[in-house]
């Protein structure tokens, strides 16, 4: 799935956009814990998982801070990013591990464009570029680790 987030006109709907998506990636990133067998597998996904709710707590304040309204679930997008997980399932951890590498493309995508978004002030610009990193090493490991398997 090809992200469009990070395009978006002004930075509210950025910030809105941004939460979907953090939201959709912690529902794939619970499927994933929950179908691996290697428990070691899923305790390092766990601790990314852990990225990305601190993500969400930034991003909530930011909403708050620009005086919208921060989602609290996912979107439609959210069956697509955890339904990859569900039918790599059915072929096993590496499998799991690069479907959840195709998610993580997408917010490395939507991280990377937020940070050179227009509206974005410095200091959120800042939390952009490190989300950035935390999704590209989450990303890195998956691949790694699959490529491995």
């Amino acid at each position: 799935m090809v992200t469009m987030v990070g395009n978006e006109g002004n930075i509210e709907k950025l910030v809105k956009d941004l939460l979907y998506l953090e939201h959709d990636a912690i529902a794939a990133y619970d499927s994933c814990i929950e179908r691996l067998d290697d428990k070691t597998l899923s305790a390092k996904i766990a601790e990314f998982k852990q990225d990305h709710l601190q993500h969400v707590v930034v991003l909530n304040e930011m909403a708050r801070e620009l005086g919208i309204e921060a989602p609290t679930e996912g979107d439609m997008k959210q069956m697509l990013t955890t339904g990859k997980i569900a039918l790599a399932d059915l072929m096993g951890d590496a499998a799991i591990l690069k479907a959840m590498k195709t998610n993580e493309d997408d917010t490395v995508t939507a991280y990377e464009r937020a940070s050179r978004h227009e509206d974005a002030i410095p200091q959120s610009k800042a939390f952009f570029l490190k989300a950035h990193q935390d999704e590209e090493r989450h990303r890195a490991w998956m691949e790694t680790t699959a490529k491995a398997m």
